[in-house]
């Protein structure tokens, strides 16, 4: 199987198996999260073994994980303007134009957190955990940077709200 057969969201098991293992121990199915992670995991394994040369576990660094983003990257559905198109840093652009369509600076992010949590899961020290590397989360801050602008808006972080305390006043009542 070829790596460009695969994208994100699709579902390789390791030998060609496609059915989970089920015991009677745990009769609940697997959360929608658990289920993304495995099929992630699964995409980026099949990455590293069709990688030439093939490339063990062991042997992956952020820069391979960067390799992989960048190629994930031709499977993307989301319009990022090049700084030269006269869209660029408008949220709703009037007529279609050829930039590419790129991985959504939000799906890789998720991507990364849940490819770092299989990484631990399926054995891997979280210091050598090559998801977590600083060239990684450089990557995906410029990335975010970069289509935020070509977008014409910002990302900015979510404030925790404060709780309240007590019962909501009633509309029109001030």
């Amino acid at each position: 199987m070829s790596p460009s057969s695969n994208a994100i969201g699709s579902s390789i098991a390791p030998g060609g198996s496609s059915s989970a293992t089920s015991s009677s121990s745990s009769p609940t199915a697997p959360s929608r999260y658990e289920n993304q992670k495995r099929r992630d995991w699964n995409t980026f394994c099949q990455y590293l073994r069709n990688h030439r040369p093939p490339l063990s576990l062991g042997m992956c660094s952020g820069a391979h994980v960067l390799e992989f983003l960048r190629y994930l990257d031709q499977f993307g559905k989301t319009k990022v303007h090049n700084q030269s198109c006269p869209f660029f840093g408008l949220p709703n652009p009037p007529a279609p134009c050829p930039c590419p369509l790129r991985q959504a600076w939000g799906s890789l992010d998720a991507l990364i957190g849940r490819l770092r949590a299989a990484f631990e899961e399926h054995g891997g020290k979280p210091e050598a955990n090559p998801f977590g590397a600083r060239a990684v989360r450089l990557y995906l801050r410029e990335v975010r940077d970069f289509q935020a602008k070509a977008r014409g808006v910002s990302y900015e972080k979510k404030r925790k709200r404060p709780k309240q305390k007590g019962p909501l006043p009633a509309p029109g009542a001030n």
